[in-house]
């Protein structure tokens, strides 16, 4: 006769398997508690087993974080869903797999399997996308942009390209990290865009706070305020915060970006190929884009810019006024 697990009392090391699973399926959006708690109830033992698989886990994410980088974050091939502070960053990747081995030190690999599940979802040039998470929490992307999530890690985001708006829902149990570069975010309840221009990284606050490199600098960002981050430096700046996300209006705001910036900035919120050439590319802007008419008309940005705006055979061409 069959038993149903759940009604019997398992040896520890199968039960240390059962409670890691355990921490790992509670922490989805959408745990089963009733599961939860049947498995919970069949055996007194299963408490104290479940605490200690919850705090190896924690303790074996804290080791990664502090670890030197050993490779990087890997996606599976196939389709995709549609100056300032020194930083004293510690050079590392968010890595799924150094967490796995650790714990797989710790509680044996079958207590492992199925940690890390992550995913990519990209845009198209001039293509905008919205992604709700699980805890209320949900990330827009701009165009020409990308970021690999992960289902078993829900509050934690690597953005590879581009510019994305971030809206996290708060816990101060379970913070919302994200990973740019070899720069490290927490959100401290926030409203918060992150764009990679050119080699600069840009994090701007409309509302909430970030905390920008918190094993470092640890340097917390308000409402209107904004950093760039340039290699291992980082500089405060202000912000309007209500131009924090204006791109999804068709509002683009540069602070002393090079023209080679915002013609790449352009390319990706238009859908269309804008250079700079040479003679201009190093030439700074400050100021508001209103994209919504440059789309049709890109000979506009001549005057907005201050230069020369010439049609190729591939796109627009910003160059010297002759």
């Amino acid at each position: 006769m069959s038993e149903d697990r759940n009604d019997v009392a398992s040896g520890p090391a199968e039960i240390d398997a059962d409670a890691l699973n355990w921490v790992i399926r509670m922490a989805e959006p959408e745990a089963d508690w009733d599961a939860y708690l049947a498995w919970l109830e069949a055996d007194p033992a299963r408490a104290e087993r479940y605490d200690q698989a919850a705090s190896a886990l924690r303790d074996a994410e804290t080791a990664v974080t502090q670890a030197p980088v050993i490779g990087s974050l890997v996606v599976p091939d196939g389709p995709h869903p549609a100056g300032g502070y020194a930083t004293g960053l510690v050079r590392r990747r968010w890595l799924g797999s150094a967490v796995a081995a650790v714990v797989t030190g710790a509680l044996g690999l079958g207590a492992w399997q199925g940690r890390s599940d992550p995913f990519t979802v990209a845009t198209a040039a001039g293509e905008h996308r919205t992604v709700a998470l699980g805890d209320g929490s949900s990330i827009v992307l701009a165009g020409a942009s990308q970021v690999v999530l992960d289902r078993r890690a829900p509050r934690v985001a690597v953005v590879e390209r581009g510019e994305v708006l971030f809206r996290v829902r708060h816990d101060p149990d379970r913070p919302f990290d994200v990973r740019v570069g070899d720069l490290a975010l927490t959100d401290l309840g926030t409203v918060f865009d992150v764009q990679m221009l050119g080699r600069r990284t840009r994090v701007a606050v409309a509302a909430g706070a970030v905390m920008v490199d918190p094993d470092g600098a640890a340097l917390r960002l308000d409402p209107g305020q904004a950093v760039i981050a340039d290699g291992p430096r980082l500089e405060r700046r202000p912000a309007e915060a209500a131009d924090v996300g204006g791109w999804r209006e068709g509002r683009l705001a540069y602070d002393d970006a090079t023209l080679a910036e915002v013609a790449e900035d352009l390319s990706r919120h238009l859908g269309m190929q804008i250079a700079a050439a040479p003679s201009v590319a190093g030439q700074k802007f400050r100021g508001t884009l209103e994209v919504r008419d440059l789309g049709t008309d890109p000979v506009l940005l001549g005057e907005l810019l201050g230069v020369g705006v010439r049609q190729t055979g591939g796109g627009w061409m910003l160059e010297a006024r002759r």
